[in-house]
């Protein structure tokens, strides 16, 4: 599938070195570009893209208010934000306004490439540095553990749903659970759509969260208590 992007940046070298590269990657195709966030929504209103690669800091309307009109006006278009910033002001915002990716410009084609059709399969397209932070501050909070210090399914999940959140706490894809657990993509998607009204999840990153915060998965060099 060719995935078609819009291109928002206010440094005029770099959205046009972004538009020159993605022209040379498979499965993208530039349908437009935009120098702020103004311009951004007015280039989705115009061309319906798949995806916009959105910068945060602009004139006029920056990249987190770009997000949230195109996620509230343009459902249908999802966002990656590409930023040189990975920093808690930066990200946490952009993600809160809907935003489905992030990667910050040290990215490679490749990268971007993933990101753009993980957003587009209803995946989360997050650089690792990105995931990295996540897990950094979900765990900063309580662990909550069932009896026996094993983690009890929360909101009436299944075990099964459970299990599939765990998964994708743990950076699956709806491939790699489905192999993993022996059922079919049309399942995992099932028991995603599920969970996700279960535990009041708009996407994967907010999987993620919720399944650190409460002690389904265990962070790295930390056990349950």
């Amino acid at each position: 599938m060719t995935a078609r992007v819009v291109v928002a940046d206010d440094q005029a070298v770099v959205r046009e070195g972004i538009v020159m590269l993605l022209g040379l990657l498979p499965g993208i195709e530039v349908v437009g570009s935009a120098k702020d966030g103004e311009e951004a929504v007015a280039q989705v209103a115009e061309h319906a893209p798949d995806v916009v690669l959105m910068d945060l800091r602009m004139p006029r309307c920056d990249g987190v208010e770009a997000t949230r009109r195109i996620r509230e006006e343009f459902p249908g278009t999802q966002v990656v934000v590409l930023t040189t910033f990975a920093d808690d002001d930066s990200l946490f915002p952009a993600l809160r306004a809907g935003a489905r990716g992030y990667l910050t410009k040290d990215a490679g084609g490749d990268e971007i490439v993933r990101a753009v059709h993980a957003v587009l399969s209803g995946e989360a397209g997050l650089s690792p540095t990105v995931q990295r932070r996540l897990l950094e501050q979900v765990t900063d909070g309580p662990l909550v553990t069932g009896g026996g210090g094993e983690p009890e399914p929360p909101d009436g999940m299944t075990p099964r749903e459970a299990e599939v959140l765990v998964l994708i706490a743990e950076g699956m894809s709806n491939a790699d659970i489905a192999r993993a657990l022996h059922i079919s993509q049309a399942t995992v998607k099932s028991h995603i759509n599920n969970l996700f009204a279960k535990a009041g999840l708009r996407d994967r990153a907010q999987a993620v969260r919720y399944a650190y915060q409460r002690g389904m998965v265990r962070p790295p060099g930390r056990s349950f208590t």
